[in-house]
């Protein structure tokens, strides 16, 4: 599901936009493309120490926006490139996945996870 863009992007920093909604709330917070672990059964697992609007949007409604990009990576037209994923997405606060992002990233309290439905580069 992921091409070699995709994963070639994740080894270049950048900002990730997480994008969450529910009854007319929009809410965006930012992450670090360093930040992102890719799971063999192809989810996203990114760490959360604050998200808590983002939390309470998923927990209404499920389905969330992720948006990255490099200006490192060459893209479609030139040098740079970016990703929209469309996915669904869930809060872990226990488990062998919370545990070892919980290693990596001390200062989280909840590991977001993305399930992508839908996957594309944009530039």
């Amino acid at each position: 599901m992921f091409s070699e863009t995709f994963l070639d992007v994740l080894n270049h920093e950048g900002v990730v936009s997480v994008t969450s909604w529910s009854d007319d709330n929009v809410h965006v917070a930012n992450t670090w493309n360093s930040y992102l672990r890719i799971t063999d059964d192809g989810r996203i697992l990114i760490p959360a120490a604050w998200f808590n609007r983002s939390q309470k949007n998923i927990d209404a409604q499920n389905k969330m926006i992720l948006t990255l990009g490099s200006h490192e990576v060459e893209g479609k037209m030139g040098m740079g490139t970016g990703f929209v994923i469309d996915g669904t997405a869930e809060f872990l606060m226990e488990g062998a996945e919370y545990e070892m992002m919980k290693e990596a990233f001390p200062f989280l309290t909840r590991v977001l996870t993305v399930t992508p439905e839908k996957i594309r580069q944009t530039i």
